[in-house]
């Protein structure tokens, strides 16, 4: 006999619930944003995720609360932005932000640039893609060089020319595919 979906256990509910997303407003400078938003879109990771990641753990937010100086955070020039974080977070960075009598703004905005190292680490990947980049492209080229005998030698309609045909299509899709992801990839270059 199956048990009720309600029947969860106390401890079950609280994980569910601090799960929940809720929404949360924090004045943060550019430069914060532009890295949650970087780290967020290029590595492919959701922005509550990222922030679950960044936040939740309390020894972490607490040791960081001790090292921020108020007086050179509010010479930051900060803008507001809204994100999506989930409930656990959210009380960490309150709980935080009571004991130590810290801005939330701040703890978020110093909380962020533990992913510059990600994003420095990510720039040097990308200068070592680009330069790969090149090789793997001369491959592709070899293998439509390749393919243009083929056809000369037995015809665009010969069987191993339509299996060969497949496969140049799937490296020009590839290839397209690599472009883009090197392109969008050039934000880390400004970084």
């Amino acid at each position: 006999m199956t048990q009720p979906m309600d029947t969860f256990s106390g401890s079950s509910m609280f994980d569910l619930r601090g799960r929940q997303s809720v929404r949360a407003t924090f004045k943060l400078s550019q430069k914060a944003i532009d890295v949650i938003g970087l780290v967020s879109i290029h590595m492919g990771i959701k922005q509550k995720s990222l922030f679950d990641h960044i936040i939740e753990d309390v020894d972490d937010l607490e040791n960081l609360a001790q090292t921020i100086r108020l007086r050179q955070f509010e010479k930051i020039p900060r803008r507001q932005k809204t994100f999506v974080m989930s409930r656990r977070t959210i009380d960490a960075l309150r709980t935080i932000s009571q004991t130590y009598d810290m801005p939330r703004d701040a703890l978020v905005e110093y909380a962020v640039k533990k992913l510059e190292s990600v994003i420095h680490s990510e720039k040097i990947r990308h200068a070592e893609r680009k330069k790969l980049a090149a090789e793997v492209m001369a491959h592709f080229e070899k293998g439509e060089q390749v393919y243009q005998s083929v056809v000369k030698a037995l015809g665009k309609d010969d069987p191993f020319c339509r299996h060969l045909a497949k496969a140049v299509h799937a490296a020009r899709k590839t290839a397209e595919d690599l472009h883009e992801f090197l392109k969008k990839s050039q934000v880390l270059e400004d970084f």
